[in-house]
């Protein structure tokens, strides 16, 4: 699922591009072209905000890295400093 992710990521400003050159005038983009590029970077940003809020650690704490313990993997994790 990962590897399909990211494929769609690669492709996706190819097929921008030839959808742009596709629908695209001698004038240039049209106001909707423009606005639907300010939306998904707006979408964009936002998310990357999100994320950056979500996934990270709290305050006053270290990473750990995964490693292994007894024979097994413990996951990586948060621990105090």
């Amino acid at each position: 699922m990962l590897r399909l992710v990211e494929l769609a990521l690669f492709l996706s400003p190819f097929v921008f591009f030839a959808i742009w050159r596709a629908v695209g005038t001698d004038g240039g983009p049209s106001i909707k072209v423009v606005l639907a590029a300010a939306c998904v970077l707006a979408l964009l940003a936002g998310t990357l905000v999100w994320l950056s809020l979500h996934q990270a650690l709290p305050p006053g704490t270290a990473y750990a890295p995964a490693h292994l313990e007894d024979g097994r993997i413990v996951s990586g994790h948060a621990v105090p400093r």
